[in-house]
């Protein structure tokens, strides 16, 4: 039984290394960008409890998971049936190439050109990821990772071979 916690700044590869775990270690999966915003315009966040009841009926409803998201609010939700975190530490320009690049995301976006359209927005939210103090910044995921007891991983990059374990 494997239970995980992926977070880090938007464009760290939470979803890419989320979707290698579901798969190759037949996990269940569940993305907090999903529940965390209101389908309004402009998108309004989920209240908490709503969030929490929805986190509490996935992890009920499955054995083995991975959650990834960039939620600190969220992931403290799931971090007591947690097994282990997953921290993705990378630089802001990694995270802003990796955002470049990355595939159409069919479960948020109707189209890789309206997921494009959002593509200088989350470049400046990446940007600011070191000036923010807020649930989404490097400084609420360093208090997270520090203060987990558990098993953790923090990667600092995009090879597979700089990982610090603790």
């Amino acid at each position: 039984m494997r239970r995980v916690l992926i977070f880090g700044n938007s464009g760290s590869g939470k979803s890419t290394l989320a979707k290698r775990l579901a798969k190759t270690e037949n996990l269940a999966h569940l993305d907090l960008d999903i529940l965390a915003w209101q389908p309004t315009e402009p998108p309004q966040r989920t209240a908490l409890t709503e969030a929490k009841a929805a986190i509490e009926a996935f992890m009920k409803q499955n054995n083995s998971w991975v959650i990834e998201g960039c939620y600190t609010d969220l992931l403290q939700m799931a971090e007591s049936q947690a097994g282990e975190i997953i921290y993705l530490n990378l630089s802001v320009a990694q995270c802003i190439q990796n955002a470049k690049n990355r595939p159409w995301e069919p479960h948020k976006y109707a189209s890789k050109e309206e997921q494009d359209k959002n593509l200088t927005m989350l470049i400046n939210w990446i940007n600011d990821y070191t000036e923010r103090s807020d649930e989404f910044s490097k400084t609420a995921h360093l208090h997270f990772y520090r203060q987990y007891n558990g098993h953790k991983t923090m990667i600092t990059s995009n090879l597979p071979h700089s990982t610090n374990e603790e």
